[in-house]
């Protein structure tokens, strides 16, 4: 049960955010510019560093939906999202995606972790100045949205599927769009 009253139809950040629209808001269109807007890192990377990252904070509500939004995005779908929540060291991806994974996973712990070692082992990868930049904020943002979601105990969808659902909507819609459509003005 929630520590606030929160619509339980609307679970994890959902009913937060129809619970205090005005911070719903801002909230969302960071995450748009982050994990939608225009960048050289694919949309699914950047919801699979979200989902890394909640995964790492061992939030439920956001581990379990933006997996399924990077899942969705990515060529090798969930599977390759569940290897590199449980080893991200040895999935099969891009060198690059690799360090900025392990930039962002020193965020999670402690943002003083980023080394200039990690941002020069990114950087040899082909990293540029703004997907470090966007890993750390990312990283940083979802310790946030993680910390909010399971501060406020907010409950966990019932249906299996909804976080399948909810990937489509928000890849056909982006997080704007869908707080808009759930009537929350943006």
């Amino acid at each position: 049960m929630a520590h606030i009253p929160v619509n339980p139809e609307e679970p994890g950040i959902r009913g937060l955010f129809r619970f205090r629209p005005e911070t719903a808001r801002p909230l969302n269109h960071l995450v748009e510019v982050l994990l939608r807007g225009p960048s050289t890192l694919e949309r699914g990377e950047r919801e699979l560093i979200a989902a890394y990252v909640s995964n790492l904070n061992e939030c439920r509500y956001c581990t379990s939906a933006h997996a399924a939004y990077a899942a969705a995005q990515l060529p090798e779908g969930m599977a390759l999202v569940d290897q590199v929540r449980a080893d991200a060291d040895n999935a099969p991806i891009a060198p690059k995606l690799r360090a900025l994974l392990r930039i962002a996973a020193a965020v999670q712990h402690d943002g003083r972790d980023v080394s200039g070692q990690m941002v020069a082992a990114a950087r040899a990868e082909g990293a540029d100045d703004t997907e470090i930049h966007d890993t750390v904020l990312i990283a940083a943002a979802f310790c946030m949205f993680n910390r909010y979601v399971d501060g406020l105990a907010t409950a966990l969808p019932q249906d299996p599927d909804f976080y399948t659902q909810r990937a489509k909507t928000i890849i056909e819609s982006g997080y704007v769009g869908t707080l808009a459509a759930t009537g929350i003005e943006t």
